[in-house]
């Protein structure tokens, strides 16, 4: 088992350090770049949009019904405060990226490996096609470039739902919920919120190209190897996050 896991380990390193290459035809290069982005970014916009507004209301809501039965007396103005700062430090950042593993993915180690099984990249290679620069590249600079994009979107919705929130449920006025989001957050927030996600994209791109590439078989390992890269990249993401945490606020 652990000499798998280290096999696995150097295959997946070696497949990066060939992707991460100057590709051979940057025409070809922005090309499939500019479909990387809009079929793993722009199409996951909607569902960004649509999480983003309820958990943003959720979490105002659970806020505001601590606060309320707290023994000391909390200003309704925090709601916004906290809320702003849990949508920052772990919704956004971590919520929509573990979604995005799910999503994102599973179309990748599926595209990828559809193209193993019925031998496309044996005939990228043979033309002489650097297929894992060819393949993997592109999905890893859409990642880096869009997903930050999906995450302060994210945020910005969520903290939309909670504004709409207290308009329904009239627990906390327009008011002070603008005032609570007006509050000082440190910069230290912002700077880990970012580097956690740009650390989450580059993840998600790699590790479900990883089982799409190396998929032996037919459609049934396909879907099996989709399965895997989905739990993986979130295995990957938590781990990483639990590091990023310690490094950067601690």
């Amino acid at each position: 088992m652990l000499k798998k896991f280290f096999t696995a380990v150097g295959e997946y390193i070696i497949l990066l350090g060939k992707s991460l290459q100057k590709p051979q035809k940057m025409r070809v290069f922005w090309k499939l770049l500019m479909r990387e982005i809009n079929d793993l970014g722009v199409n996951s916009f909607g569902l960004v949009v649509f999480t983003s507004i309820f958990v943003g209301a959720v979490v105002a809501i659970q806020m505001f019904n601590n606060f309320d039965a707290s023994s000391f007396p909390i200003p309704p103005s925090f709601v916004g405060y906290a809320t702003k700062a849990v949508l920052v430090l772990e919704f956004a950042p971590t919520i929509i990226s573990l979604i995005l593993a799910g999503k994102v993915g599973s179309y990748i180690a599926s595209s990828i490996g559809t193209m193993r099984v019925s031998e496309q990249i044996d005939a990228l290679d043979i033309m002489g096609v650097n297929s894992p620069n060819f393949l993997i590249f592109p999905k890893i600079i859409a990642c880096m470039i869009f997903n930050p994009l999906l995450i302060a979107i994210s945020i910005v919705f969520g903290i939309a739902g909670g504004y709409i929130a207290g308009i329904l449920t009239g627990n906390w006025t327009e008011n002070d919920y603008i005032v609570g989001i007006q509050m000082y957050m440190p910069n230290l927030f912002i700077y880990y919120a970012f580097t956690k996600t740009a650390v989450f994209a580059f993840i998600i791109a790699t590790v479900p190209s990883y089982f799409g590439y190396f998929v032996k078989g037919g459609s049934l390992e396909v879907g099996r190897a989709s399965t895997q890269a989905v739990v993986w990249t979130m295995v990957f993401i938590i781990i990483s996050e639990l590091i990023l945490t310690q490094l950067i606020l601690s």
